[in-house]
């Protein structure tokens, strides 16, 4: 293990164990933010989807850590105050994944976990996809060669060709780590454009969203609840007023219809927010919203630009890890 790994990681195992530590905890809140759980450890540490995705084996250790040392609460109970003499946390996971249910939930549910669910609703129940799970898995091959290299040529087309350390890093982990980057950079890109390449991807066998059946499945285990994500995940700063309050109003329609009880709190796609965005959700009677701002929640904040610190492969199958991103306030 690298001597800064060692080193971060006893850091945070101290402040999680120090009066320092456990007074600032105290005073603070902790929204952890997560997105996936895939079926496979070795499938998510790779860097293109290690932000994005932990594993089983590291979310249940990650679940027995946090019953360990915190006070694991719903995120409405969390941020209404409410909690004992440890340290607080909530779980959320954004966008409404289908593996949330397959292989989340039975780990939430063994260790009594609850969690907050934000779903994008366009996706919920339909064959929608996400253009970072689609363009993602089509270039790193999951889908066959041919399928790849179509896309390739598609993105030089758009102006968008691939890095040279694409192709000359045979090593795994360091094409993933290419393609980590490359995939973040084409988040500039028009909305329509990365719907004409997400189409341009093979069809996987399983819709990549939840169903409206599992999340009233989930809602009705008494440890899940869900908010708004969007409907389109359209970044809202991005969008006209008109747009902005048809995004707003579809996801919340959306919502009351497929739950029972559905969050006064909203998720920002990709954590993007401006005052103006912030506005429409006071209008529309949201007392919280969640961005994607690293920190601890504190009685300071901004009730509609609230921090959260996220979890991935590496620092949830290496919690002290994690200790140590929230003693530093999540950078």
């Amino acid at each position: 293990m690298p001597i800064k790994t060692t080193i971060k990681r006893a850091s945070g195992w101290i402040y999680l164990n120090s009066p320092v530590g456990r007074r600032q905890l105290h005073g603070a809140g902790l929204i952890l933010m997560l997105h996936r759980v895939l079926a496979d450890d070795r499938a998510a540490e790779l860097p293109h989807r290690n932000e994005l995705c932990v594993g089983p084996l590291a979310f249940e250790r990650l679940l027995r850590w946090l019953r360990q040392h915190f006070d694991c609460l719903p995120l409405l109970d969390l941020l209404q105050g409410h909690g004992g003499n440890r340290p607080r946390v909530a779980l959320t996971f954004d966008d409404g994944w289908r593996d949330n249910a397959l292989h989340a939930f039975p780990l939430l549910a063994k260790y009594q976990v609850p969690a907050s669910i934000f779903l994008s609703t366009d996706y919920i129940g339909s064959r929608q996809r996400f253009w970072w799970e689609s363009l993602g898995e089509t270039l790193w091959g999951s889908h066959g060669e041919a399928p790849r290299h179509l896309l390739i040529e598609q993105l030089r087309r758009v102006g968008r060709p691939l890095p040279a350390a694409y192709f000359m890093n045979e090593a795994p982990r360091a094409r993933s780590l290419a393609l980590a980057r490359y995939l973040q950079s084409l988040k500039t890109l028009a909305p329509q454009a990365l719907h004409l390449l997400t189409d341009a991807c093979p069809p996987e066998s399983l819709p990549q969203a939840l169903d409206w059946q599992q999340v009233r499945q989930l809602e009705d285990s008494g440890l899940i609840s869900f908010g708004p994500h969007g409907a389109s995940h359209a970044l809202l700063p991005g969008l006209d007023d008109r747009r902005l309050e048809e995004e707003l109003l579809r996801s919340h329609r959306a919502l009351l219809n497929g739950c029972r009880n559905p969050l006064p709190v909203y998720c920002y796609p990709n954590g993007d927010h401006d005052l103006r965005v912030r506005q429409r959700l006071a209008a529309h009677r949201y007392p919280w919203a969640l961005s994607t701002r690293a920190g601890l929640c504190q009685d300071s904040d901004d009730p509609l630009a609230l921090p959260r610190i996220g979890v991935s492969q590496r620092n949830a199958s290496r919690p002290s890890l994690l200790a140590w991103r929230i003693s530093r306030g999540g950078h």
